[in-house]
């Protein structure tokens, strides 16, 4: 049994997030001490954290401020392993070993497309992180834990960060709860009496998801396919894709119902899934769709989506990323034959293995407790 430290900003409800939830107890089930601290507190994940996962919150306001809270924190709990999150909490936690000569403990965690990420960061704080955090992994002793090796290649390519630098890690996508979870029905009630076929998709409203190509695409199929669309998600694009809605005369056929607790519940009832992103680090919904036996469809963006779907192998992975080229994939995954679907259910199926928990967490452990002699 290992003493090993997770730490993140807080527990909001994105990927990263929900991941290291599912990571943390995952560990504990398999018999570790598991710790996990929050620079600040709480956040929409924190009721799925296992009791048997300690849980240290330490309701800093700032990133900047948790130097010494942290500090105290750890020096207090005397980890074997940590893992930080993050690129923000990577660097603030690198610092932190760095004066509790704990670097050959730390492992830390890139999440999503560093070249891409860092333009939707603009804030002076997070400009100076993200200069940074590419030096600072370049003189870690273990090598940086990427989401997907897409995204440990766009580390590679786009800064200083060298190729024995980074590894990559499959995120512990598929659990017992998550299986649990798809049994329970659905809170939507065009998937609770489902009278025409509906498309569904879930993430935080934000440029990233690319919401509006996928409303764009969807108001080119309804016209002569009926259907529906529901998003699951907040952000800060609510009222923009909203009046894409309004504008496209659309009120009736597309959803913005909010964050849901149970997405993969709504995700199995659902006629297909779509990922629209225009960049991700590895897209857990898709996996957690994938899992529940509904057919996906995806843009072939840089990182993720290319590696589930096996380069489109899987499903079909959409080359472009235009309203136009969505769209016919979406008429094409609506009218696929009974066994045309199983066939791709089946596939689906063999190409998430490595997300189950069980397999993700062995791995991620490995990585956080190796032996540090590089």
């Amino acid at each position: 049994m290992a003493k090993i430290t997770i730490i993140l900003h807080d527990l909001r409800g994105g990927g990263a997030e929900k991941m290291m939830v599912r990571l943390a107890n995952q560990l504990a089930a398999d018999g570790d001490e598991v710790e996990m601290i929050l620079i600040a507190q709480g956040g929409s994940n924190k009721p799925f954290l296992s009791d048997s996962v300690k849980l240290s919150e330490l309701n800093c306001h700032r990133t900047l401020d948790a130097f010494g809270p942290l500090r105290r924190a750890l020096k207090l709990s005397q980890p074997d392993g940590i893992l930080a999150v993050l690129t923000h909490i990577n660097v603030l936690v690198t610092l932190v070993c760095a004066s509790l000569g704990w670097l050959s403990k730390l492992s830390v965690s890139e999440r999503n497309a560093f070249s891409l990420d860092k333009k939707v960061n603009r804030s002076v704080v997070m400009r100076t992180t993200y200069f940074l955090a590419p030096f600072i992994y370049r003189l870690l002793p273990n090598p940086v834990i990427a989401v997907s090796q897409g995204v440990a290649q766009d580390l590679v390519d786009t800064t200083v960060v060298r190729t024995k630098d980074v590894v990559s890690a499959p995120n512990p996508v598929i659990t017992q709860e998550t299986l649990a979870a798809a049994d329970s029905p659905p809170c939507h009630p065009w998937l609770q009496d489902k009278t025409l076929p509906t498309l569904v998709s879930v993430g935080r409203l934000t440029y990233q998801k690319g919401f509006d190509l996928l409303i764009a695409a969807f108001h080119q199929v309804e016209t002569s396919l009926p259907c529906r669309l529901i998003i699951f998600g907040e952000g800060e694009d609510r009222r923009s894709l909203e009046g894409l809605i309004k504008q496209a005369n659309l009120q009736d056929k597309v959803s913005l119902p909010g964050y849901t607790h149970n997405p993969i519940a709504e995700m199995r009832a659902a006629d297909l899934y779509v990922l629209s992103s225009r960049f991700e680090g590895s897209p857990n919904a898709l996996v957690e769709a994938m899992s529940v036996n509904t057919p996906v469809v995806a843009f072939d963006i840089p990182h993720g989506p290319k590696e589930i779907l096996h380069d489109g192998e899987v499903a079909s992975l959409v080359k472009n990323i235009s309203e136009f080229a969505l769209a016919d994939a979406i008429r094409q995954a609506l009218n696929i034959t009974a066994k045309q679907k199983i066939a791709q259910l089946n596939r689906q199926h063999k190409a998430i293995e490595c997300f189950f928990a069980e397999h993700a967490a062995k791995h991620y452990r490995s990585l956080i407790l190796r032996d540090n002699s590089r």
